[in-house]
């Protein structure tokens, strides 16, 4: 059966990958699966065909045979928990890949993206610089401890899994918005290591033509 996820008509990221269906298009090319995509205005995110899938009205879901799935981690797990290539075969190697995209979610990207927030949203209010001030500070602690544990190495724990698959796109939005990523040299590496992988570049240029195609249209 054929897997449909849902993805921005129009997304707002322009282009740049940052949408949160690129995790799972990355995910699902990694594995080899093929799927369709179902777009959405902003309109009918919030219509109740879409939220009898997505509560809380956002992209993307998941969709294969009667499962239904929203929020992007959940859905990279399922793709990596039933098919081979995004989680070690050994237990405890297993453990820590899910482990570390936990960290990615819960740990790394909160005030990486309070920050895309409060500079769309907050910038004429009297408290955005020191708003954005903390959020830096906090942000460049959890880089300090993340390029510490990378150090040298490829990827966070051995090879590639799926916690190096949501740290990238984690870390993709401060390298589109920022010059704080560069101040780690192993981070902007790893990253660029992930942008490289073939799985990414096809999950990135087919979100990038759905764009292109609004954009035309």
């Amino acid at each position: 059966m054929t897997i449909t996820i849902t993805a921005f008509e129009r997304s707002p990221d322009g282009g740049k990958g940052l949408a949160r269906d690129m995790r799972v298009r990355w995910a699902l090319e990694e594995v080899g699966e093929p799927y369709d995509v179902r777009l959405l205005s902003f309109q009918a995110m919030k219509e109740p065909a879409h939220l009898a899938l997505q509560p809380f009205g956002q992209i993307p879901t998941y969709e294969e045979g009667d499962l239904v799935l929203f929020e992007s981690g959940a859905i990279v797990f399922h793709i990596a928990e039933r098919r081979a290539g995004l989680l070690p075969d050994d237990p405890n190697a297993r453990a820590r890949a899910i482990a570390w995209m936990f960290a990615a979610l819960n740990t790394v990207e909160p005030p990486i993206f309070d920050r895309t927030l409060v500079r769309i949203l907050e910038r004429d209010e009297p408290w955005y610089e020191k708003r954005l001030s903390a959020l830096e500070v906090s942000i460049r602690r959890r880089l300090a401890d993340l390029s510490r544990h990378l150090g040298d190495a490829d990827w966070l724990d051995g090879a590639f899994s799926a916690g190096d698959l949501l740290m990238v796109t984690v870390l993709l939005r401060l390298k589109a918005s920022s010059g704080i990523l560069d101040e780690y040299p192993n981070l902007s590496a790893y990253v660029a290591r992930g942008e490289a992988r073939p799985a990414y570049k096809r999950a990135f240029d087919a979100q990038l033509a759905v764009f292109k195609a609004a954009s035309a249209g």
